[in-house]
Order: structure tokens, then sequence, then C-alpha cells
């Protein structure tokens, strides 16, 4: 009787393992590794950096970057008394291009939540976000 289950007991155990591939798949390729942040946000944030004002009516917010679902992922203050807004305005737009080609190269995919735009007020004498910025 013991070599009658000793016997289905290996055959059960036989049954259960898997055959070995001789040929094991090849690793999956790493993933992709996310870029350093763009050298144009690091230029959009030097050429911000100073906020000075005098008066909200110097105050600008800046949309930066790109969601997939669209608009942007972020707003910068910036001062109009310190800021080259032409310039600063080309280079969010480029920015935005690239955000936006990454996006689509990588599939990401997001939330489609709305991120209004804040607006900027002066406040003791520098740009801030406005009130809609709390909320975010």
């Amino acid at each position: 009787m013991n070599k009658i289950l000793l016997i289905l007991l290996l055959g059960c155990a036989a049954c259960t393992t898997q055959a070995q591939d001789p040929h094991p798949p090849a690793p999956a390729a790493p993933a992709a590794v996310p870029k350093a942040p763009s050298e144009l946000l690091a230029k959009i944030r030097a050429l911000t950096a100073d906020t000075t004002c005098s008066d909200s009516g110097q105050c600008r917010s800046l949309p930066v970057g790109a969601v997939a679902c669209g608009g942007p992922s972020d707003y910068l203050p910036y001062s109009t008394l310190r800021t080259n807004e032409k310039e600063v305005r080309e280079l969010a737009e480029r920015y935005k291009a690239e955000r936006q080609a990454q996006i689509v190269r990588s599939g990401m995919m997001s939330t489609c939540r709305h991120l209004p735009d804040p607006g900027a007020v002066c406040v003791a004498g520098t740009c801030q976000l406005g009130a809609g910025a709390a909320a975010r």
C-alpha cells in the first residue's frame, strides 16, 4: 500500500513540474529612463526668478509644460519689470512642445483635471501666483 501511495505521489509531482525551455527568453528591455528636467525649463525658471514688483499690474502667470489630456502642468509667476516677456513666452511654447512630444512617445496618461490660470499678484514686493493657486 505504501509503495502504491509513493508511486501516486511521485506521479503527481511529475505531472506538476514544468518543462524548462532550453532557450530562456531574452531579458526585457530596461524601462525608459525619464530625461532630466529640460534645459528649457531651467532657463525659463532662471529668466522668471526675479519677481520684484511694486503693483499687481506688473505681475503675470506663465503656463508651463503640458499634461496628456491637454493644458499646462504648472504656472510660474513673473514680473514684467524684470522679465523679457517675449523671450520667456517663446521658451514656454518650446518647452510645451517638448513635453507634448515626450507624452506622445511614452504613451503617458494623466488624470485629465483642468488646471485654471491662477493669475499673479504683487504681494510684499514680489509677484506670486493668485488665489487659484492655493486650491491646487
